[in-house]
């Protein structure tokens, strides 16, 4: 990003230069913007600025692009030209990378730790299944995602909290503990019948197991209503307790974990509702309480409270939304499954109805999970016969390789996850290609420590300027390209760009490991290759980091 602005700036300076001595009409001045050209023919940088300036300065935009180049003033530069209908290409002497180079390495372990101009306070909230049973592998890829993005957002300078909201009222939860019972019943006998809205996963049985071997017939003499809500709550607490163990060793941290209950105990729902109607945008009709969506930009308005009284899921979640905001979000990201899509609307419109800027709450949408064994669709777990679960994934191919595979890809298209690739030990697996990567790195400066080789690292000991080979300055060109890279991911919430660019980074690693040698070497040069490594270590762990990835010394 320096060399960029320390261009753009000059770039600026040039254009009014021109514009004061007359050379361009006055006129306002675009954002420079400067891009890596795709062939290397074409220069480091090119800018399409004097076409962009061309209706205000009333110009060619050749003329312009003349303009700015005969007025530029910018030491790294070693030669310019003016390309089509005005592009500006711009071909740097080789001191600006190693000006670079020795930024990252007298930045050491802060490099890729950025500071945001955003002043904003954001809420991302990610996973927050029910908690009702095992996290499947559709949870896993929000886990990833939503825990990966909060991570590079932080590492990009923003201020975020990590949340997950517990659904731990209404329905799921009554459906849980009848689950519950009827397998204890069944487990001391008792002829029953099966809820028709029950879990039928094999966790039930075992958490069923676990009551009888602790409390034996306790509960079966007890009244059902009394037994269901013992059950309710040892239920809820095994599974929550079990989905936080589980998302813990997948890397998953979260600052709140905030309790739907909560709301409710507080009246918060009917409270929600209040400010509706003050606000005239619920009204009544066949007795129950509909909220006027339709006003701000869904297709038809919403049931909020049924004409039995009950809240439905979507009062509940204005109430959590509402929530949000009030506890000082100024925006709030929601990490849903594909099978959500359509609830946006209606609540990007219960948060205009609560009186909020409906653009203070972001959806981003995960798209589908396919898994793949040996080239087959894999649709259930060999243990169980029901949904493979994160926890099955996990001991198949690894923690490093599920987080890898969940964020590698954009969020928007559908994920079709190579069980098989994800295992193995070659340059085709991108998870083992990175980390092999870096465990080199490692064996490297474990080599110098026993050889008694001293590493320098400040720029007055370091001769970066003896890195001429092509595959060295590749590196740190790439290596350049973090903080930026890290800005615009966290920008478009694009965390699979940290995956493509950590993997790209490993690809110029390996290749500079091949063709370069580090030790036994000139002194300087030898040093300077030191430095080099040390800062692609450095990058890698950073990278990998983000996704929630291990960096091993060893392999």
């Amino acid at each position: 990003m320096d060399i960029k602005n320390t261009l753009a700036a000059a770039i600026k300076a040039a254009a009014a230069k021109a514009i004061a001595d007359g050379t361009l009409k006055e006129g306002a001045l675009p954002e420079v913007l400067l891009e890596v050209p795709p062939q290397k023919e074409f220069g480091d940088f090119a800018t399409n600025f004097a076409m962009q300036s061309a209706r205000s300065l009333k110009c060619n935009p050749r003329m312009i692009a003349q303009a700015v180049i005969d007025n530029l003033d910018c030491a790294y530069i070693a030669k310019t030209e003016i390309a089509g209908p005005g592009f500006i290409n711009f071909y740097l002497k080789q001191d600006w990378m190693y000006d670079m180079l020795a930024k990252i390495i007298a930045e050491g372990e802060n490099y890729g730790n950025l500071v945001s101009d955003c002043k904003e306070k954001i809420q991302v909230e990610y996973v927050s299944a029910n908690p009702t049973g095992p996290l499947h592998v559709g949870h896993g890829r929000g886990a990833a995602v939503g825990s990966a993005l909060a991570n590079l957002m932080k590492a990009a300078g923003y201020d975020v909290t990590r949340e997950y909201y517990i659904n731990d009222a209404g329905n799921q939860i009554n459906n849980l503990a009848a689950s519950v019972n009827a397998r204890y019943l069944e487990q001391l006998g008792q002829t029953v019948e099966f809820p028709e809205n029950g879990y039928h996963g094999h966790d039930i049985v075992e958490t069923a197991e676990r009551i009888v071997k602790k409390y034996g017939d306790k509960f079966l003499h007890m009244d059902e209503a009394e037994r269901l809500q013992q059950f309710r709550t040892i239920a809820l607490k095994e599974k929550l307790e079990a989905l936080k163990e589980d998302l813990a060793a997948f890397n998953v941290e979260f600052d709140v974990w905030f309790s739907e209950q909560s709301l409710h105990d507080a009246d918060a729902i009917h409270k929600a509702c209040d400010l509706l109607t003050e606000r005239g945008y619920l009204y009544e009709k066949d007795g129950a309480l509909w909220l006027k969506a339709t006003e701000h930009g869904d297709d038809k308005d919403r049931v909020v409270i049924r004409d039995n009284g009950v809240p439905t899921y979507f009062a509940a979640d204005i109430a959590y939304h509402r929530n949000k905001f009030e506890r000082g979000f100024d925006r709030v990201i929601n990490l849903w499954g594909a099978d959500h899509h359509g609830y946006i609307a209606r609540m990007k419109a219960a948060v205009g109805a609560l009186g909020y800027n409906p653009d203070q709450l972001e959806v981003l949408i995960l798209q589908m999970v396919s898994l793949y064994r040996n080239g087959e669709l894999v649709k259930m777990s060999k243990r169980t016969g029901q949904s493979v679960t994160l926890n099955e994934l996990i001991e198949e191919v690894g923690t490093d390789a599920a987080r890898f595979f969940f964020t590698m890809r954009s969020i928007d298209s559908q994920l079709d996850f190579d069980m098989t690739l994800a295992t193995e030990k070659s340059n085709e697996n991108p998870v083992y290609y990175i980390q092999y990567a870096h465990a080199r790195i490692c064996s490297i400066m474990r080599q110098l420590a026993e050889a008694g080789i001293a590493v320098a690292t400040d720029k007055a000991s370091l001769k970066l300027n003896t890195l001429q080979e092509a595959e060295e300055l590749a590196l740190i060109k790439k290596l350049g390209e973090y903080p930026e890279m890290l800005q615009r991911a966290a920008r478009d919430r694009a965390v699979h760009n940290v995956a493509h660019y950590v993997h790209e980074l490993a690809g110029l690693f390996h290749s500079f490991y091949n063709q370069c040698r580090i030790l036994g070497v000139d002194s300087d040069l030898q040093q300077a290759r030191i430095a080099l490594v040390m800062a692609v270590g450095h990058v890698i762990r950073h990278a990998l980091g983000i996704l929630g990835v291990s960096a091993p010394e060893h392999m």
